[in-house]
């Protein structure tokens, strides 16, 4: 049985999904693109200032289901100019631990929603 998980602490869905959908112990979350919770506006600023708005999205959504970036098992980097990796896995790191952090890819896309610069998945176990 699925479980839909929501908080207004992340961006609400801009299409017909939910931010997350907990099944037993397994936590799907949809893409989160850089737009403010409090605002409903896009961060406005460097790929930086967009990765982190994203992550904290993301973790919203974990605290939501009762978890932290210590679940995440595997996250989706979608992102419009791979000559952005750098800056954007350096905001990125810096929310897991090395030792333990989650599978992962990364690609470049032609567009993101909104035509923002990245978005970012990710799938946590309990």
């Amino acid at each position: 049985m699925k479980k839909i998980i929501n908080t207004s602490k992340a961006p609400a869905p801009i299409g017909p999904y939910n931010q997350a959908v907990l099944i037993k112990d397994t936590l799907y979350i949809s893409g989160q693109i850089p737009i403010d919770p409090s605002t409903g506006e896009l961060v406005d600023g460097d790929i930086k200032a967009e990765t982190k708005q994203s992550m904290e999205n993301l973790r919203a959504i974990l605290e939501e289901a009762g978890m932290t970036f210590e679940h995440v098992v595997k996250s989706s980097i979608f992102i419009k100019d791979m000559n952005q990796f750098a800056q954007i896995n350096e905001v990125y790191g810096t929310y897991f631990d090395a030792d333990t952090a989650p599978a992962r890819e990364t690609v470049e896309v032609a567009n993101l929603p909104k035509f923002v610069n990245v978005e970012i998945s990710m799938i946590a176990i309990r």
